[in-house]
């Protein structure tokens, strides 16, 4: 049944609509932070969806990115940046324009990441990212 996640060559991957990318990304990032956030101890589930809006929201997303920045090899600043650019009629709610484009980026190196099996290295950039935030 689940034989077809994370189906794709990295170089195929890289190659994938920056919205799809983003798509797929803002779920597993969501999942990784609810996972996070269960296994720091019992918690009312009001409070975990509070904490979990903290780290998903754009704002955060976009300071996610500027702390990745330094850490990103060439095919992953190519990914985020062609996220950026990705040309969308979308309007965030809750985020200037810059905070949502680079949020997207976000999301889509995230996605990259998730559906090239790249496992080990959406680990190491999210817990950069993590580490930061509980500093």
């Amino acid at each position: 049944m689940f034989d077809n996640l994370r189906c794709y060559s990295i170089k195929d991957a890289s190659l994938l609509n920056s919205q799809e990318l983003a798509f797929i990304g803002d779920a597993v990032y969501s999942v990784i932070i609810r996972n996070m956030l269960i296994c720091n101890g019992n918690q009312k589930t009001n409070e975990l969806h509070k904490k979990a809006n903290t780290f998903v929201k754009a704002s955060s997303q976009f300071e996610a990115l500027k702390i990745l920045a330094p850490n990103l090899t060439e095919l992953e600043s190519d990914v985020v940046r062609r996220a950026k650019n990705y040309k969308t009629n979308n309007i965030a709610k809750h985020a200037s324009i810059e905070e949502y484009k680079n949020a997207t980026a976000f999301e889509a190196l995230i996605g990259f990441l998730y559906l090239s099996n790249q496992t080990t290295r959406l680990e190491e950039l999210v817990s950069i990212v993590l580490n930061d935030r509980m500093q």
